[in-house]
């Protein structure tokens, strides 16, 4: 994936910033003068706070079959909050997925693309194509699509 955290070099800058120096694409690693990309959480999920920062990155997840959970949250929104502890734990878990958070009202224009109007929203894509939508902080169902829609037999981690 390109930007995939576990691939790239990086440097901390402090606690909550990751500041990518190359990213590997197709196995090539491409320099990217220390832009700042997101934010990377517990678990390894990134948050994007540019449009064009995401679209970079949604258009270079289309090579690949790799399963992409897009969680589109607000700070205002309580429910999201209350999920965010299964999203770390399922990132821990299942590090053949892709996490993604997006805040609706921040990248608003990314939110209505997606046709989201209820937080927390989890759209889970492969290829750049949605695979299956869960509205609503429902942790078993979003659970269960993401084992349904990985795809292949990895083992969940522990």
């Amino acid at each position: 994936m390109g930007a995939e955290v576990s691939s790239m070099q990086q440097k901390m800058t402090n606690s909550n910033t990751t500041r990518v120096t190359s990213r590997s694409i197709g196995g090539s690693v491409y320099p990217i003068s220390g832009q700042v990309i997101s934010n990377v959480t517990a678990g390894k999920v990134l948050t994007f706070h540019s449009p064009a920062k995401w679209r970079a990155h949604f258009e270079a997840s289309k090579a690949n079959d790799k399963l992409m959970v897009i969680n589109f949250t607000a700070v205002w929104c309580v429910p999201c909050r209350n999920i965010e502890p299964a999203i770390s734990e399922f990132a821990n878990r299942y590090q053949d997925v892709e996490f993604i958070k997006i805040d609706a009202d921040e990248l608003m224009g990314v939110a209505m693309e997606f046709g989201v109007h209820i937080m927390p929203t989890f759209i889970l894509m492969k290829k750049g194509k949605t695979v299956d939508v869960i509205t609503g902080a429902k942790k078993e169902e979003l659970q269960k699509k993401i084992e349904k829609n990985r795809g292949h037999s990895y083992r969940v981690l522990a």
